[in-house]
């Protein structure tokens, strides 16, 4: 059954990479648009989370932002098969702007091993090709259920002669490697970890458990961190890239600190482009403890 699942997604992700790039959005936003108006799991997890996170808004304000976010994360399935199924060059040709690209520059430059971290804000896979054009980093990742999908995610996703490294001991061990030699990682660093991998700090004036892993990469100093996001464009025709610097409290040897001022930053770029987050995320699955669960 796994392996028909698989056959199945890897065909519809064939198929949307074969149509234009804007009608493929457009239909993608279609499907996002069925998901905000028929009943199913994604759109009542984005209710619950904008019901804690986001309490300042109106029902009408928040149901809204829902069907927003929504066809935003349509738009991202398909330009993700676009991205997944064109060559690099054709898929970072959407993009239209990059700021901030002598940050990244000057930190490559500095030697030591970096760190580029992100988050499920606007479109991480067509960001994947920027970022390997600049270096050849390791790109960490949690394997999908399907091998099939896994595989064509392994060959796409180094096409530029990077590596991928999978969210197990091995794949966590071959990035701190490559950190401490001197080159480049690429983390997502907003999906719940497992108990012992993180800490309890606010997102959202919640308490979310968020990773200690890139925290740790970054601690003392000894390496090099920057925020990578590539967020769509208002009127759809591309995206733009945006490089910052990690904030101090990233490199900080108290690790309460250093994962707070983490989660902080993302927050900050969730708050700045709230309808591109991926919300469909149980982000907050684990409470602590006492708490109720949400989902």
């Amino acid at each position: 059954m796994e392996r028909l699942k698989g056959a199945v997604v890897v065909g519809f992700l064939k198929l949307f990479s074969l149509l234009p790039f804007g009608v493929a959005q457009r239909l993608g936003a279609f499907v996002g648009w069925l998901m905000w108006k028929l009943p199913n799991r994604s759109r009542e997890v984005v209710r619950i989370n904008f019901a804690h996170c986001l309490p300042e808004l109106s029902e009408v304000e928040r149901e809204k932002l829902v069907g927003e976010t929504l066809l935003n994360i349509g738009r991202s399935f398909a330009e993700s098969a676009c991205a997944w199924m064109w060559s690099p060059q054709k898929t970072v040709a959407l993009i239209k702007e990059v700021e901030g690209e002598h940050l990244l520059d000057e930190a490559l430059a500095e030697g030591k091993g970096l760190v580029g971290i992100t988050s499920h804000l606007g479109n991480w896979e067509v960001l994947n090709h920027w970022y390997c054009l600049k270096c050849s980093p390791i790109i960490f990742y949690r394997p999908p259920k399907q091998k099939a999908v896994d595989e064509l995610l392994q060959k796409q996703r180094t096409q530029l002669g990077n590596k991928v490294a999978a969210s197990t001991r091995e794949g966590i061990i071959s990035v701190m490697r490559e950190v401490r030699r001197g080159g480049a990682v690429g983390i997502p660093a907003d999906p719940e970890p497992a108990l012992k991998s993180g800490l309890f700090v606010p997102f959202f004036g919640i308490q979310a458990l968020t990773s200690k892993f890139v925290p740790g990469l970054l601690k003392g100093g000894s390496a090099n961190g920057v925020f990578l996001h590539c967020v769509r464009l208002p009127d759809h025709s591309g995206f733009k890239v945006i490089v910052e610097r990690a904030p101090e409290a990233l490199y900080s040897e108290d690790e309460n600190v250093a994962v707070a001022g983490m989660s902080k930053a993302i927050e900050g770029y969730v708050r700045r482009w709230p309808s591109q987050y991926m919300w469909t995320m149980k982000r907050f699955k684990k409470r602590p403890a006492g708490e109720k669960k949400w989902y």
